[in-house]
């Protein structure tokens, strides 16, 4: 009697993977990446919704209590009978006999915090009007300064939130830009060659022989010092992306050069396809890997670079601040802002931080998107 033979199941055939879902699922198994990534989206909450998280006003300050560099106050949930309301002392001023310096003493007086507390009017998104802010004490002779308070008594943890909208702002939008403007001229440099390819790859030599610094402060000279703090912000923002796109358009022209001569170019050009149509939809599509990675380690570059402009007092200017200006500050006090009120660097901080996550950011994406380094 004969054995019916049995046949094996075929294995099921496994789903085929994109790049980018390859590249995401590396970049899942990437810790530190994963970490600086967390970091940058509460940074940017926290400038999406400065006006609410901030207690107090931007430039809010009182004429009549000037409290010049004063000091963080503590928040204290426990009292002698136990725990309660979250509060602050009142710190009150006395004059120090052997150092002739006025000095910062808290006082008996309780201040409780509040939350959802009203106070300084500012803009939800900047389209809706809200006066709503997370904590505060309701009392204007006595605030909670997290951070301390700068030169004219005006609270820093406020001023960091709020220069927050223009740092993260300025380095992204710049970054954009100036990549815009990279990725076509590179394209138009690659497909059309000739003279257009001459005048471009001479103007991106011009550009970048001249000094990055030098370039950037000769450019906002042009503008008058004091031109309207908005407009001051979008020149800032212009000059930046004007300045970054040429080694950007150089690399652009590179991989399109070769990508020119692929046989998916040459049957859209004899479909008909428009010059436009083949640069955007078939030719600059191949380049979206090394944008992704090249944004990630760019906007760092240029938020250091715009900090660095506000230090010099050619950045973001009164009554906008950014981490820059808020650390010129700190240098016009000299050696005492590290030994008497250290506080006053902590926008430095910020700025260290949003580096350092975009660092890891952007060495998760290149190692994610590098088919050598994949497990």
């Amino acid at each position: 009697m004969s054995v019916p033979a049995t046949s094996t199941p075929a294995p099921a055939a496994r789903r085929s993977q994109s790049q980018f879902s390859v590249a995401l699922n590396q970049f899942r198994r990437n810790s530190l990446a994963k970490f600086g990534g967390s970091l940058l989206i509460l940074l940017y909450l926290m400038a999406l919704f400065a006006g609410f998280l901030a207690p107090d006003g931007l430039s809010s300050y009182s004429t009549t209590n000037l409290t010049p560099y004063h000091p963080p106050t503590p928040v204290h949930v426990r009292t002698e009978q136990g725990l309660t309301r979250p509060f602050v002392y009142n710190y009150s001023q006395q004059l120090n006999p052997d150092t002739f310096v006025n000095e910062y003493r808290p006082t008996k007086e309780r201040c409780p915090i509040y939350f959802g507390v009203r106070g300084d009017s500012y803009r939800i998104l900047g389209l809706i009007p809200s006066n709503i802010h997370l904590f505060g004490t309701g009392n204007e002779n006595c605030k909670v300064y997290l951070f301390g308070g700068d030169s004219l008594g005006r609270d820093l943890f406020t001023r960091t939130v709020y220069a927050s909208q223009i740092s993260l702002t300025i380095g992204v939008a710049s970054v954009l830009l100036s990549t815009l403007i990279g990725m076509f001229m590179g394209a138009m440099s690659a497909y059309f060659g000739g003279w257009v390819d001459n005048v471009i790859q001479r103007l991106i030599e011009v550009i970048a022989a001249i000094p990055y610094l030098f370039l950037v402060i000769l450019l906002r000279s042009i503008f008058p010092q004091n031109v309207n703090p908005i407009l001051a912000l979008y020149i800032i923002l212009g000059i930046l992306a004007f300045i970054n796109w040429g080694g950007l358009a150089r690399v652009v022209r590179g991989q399109l050069l070769s990508v020119r001569e692929q046989d998916y170019v040459a049957a859209a050009t004899s479909l008909g396809a428009s010059n436009s149509r083949i640069m955007w939809r078939h030719m600059l599509p191949s380049m979206t890997t090394y944008l992704i990675v090249g944004l990630s380690l760019s906007i760092p570059n240029t938020i250091l670079l715009e900090s660095g402009l506000s230090f010099l007092g050619i950045g973001a200017v009164e009554p906008y601040a950014s981490w820059g200006s808020l650390l010129s500050r700190a240098q016009e006090g000299g050696f005492a802002s590290i030994t008497q009120r250290p506080w006053v660097l902590i926008p430095g901080f910020f700025i260290v931080l949003t580096v350092m996550c975009y660092q890891l950011l952007g060495d998760g994406l290149r190692d994610a998107f590098d088919p050598r380094k994949r497990r």
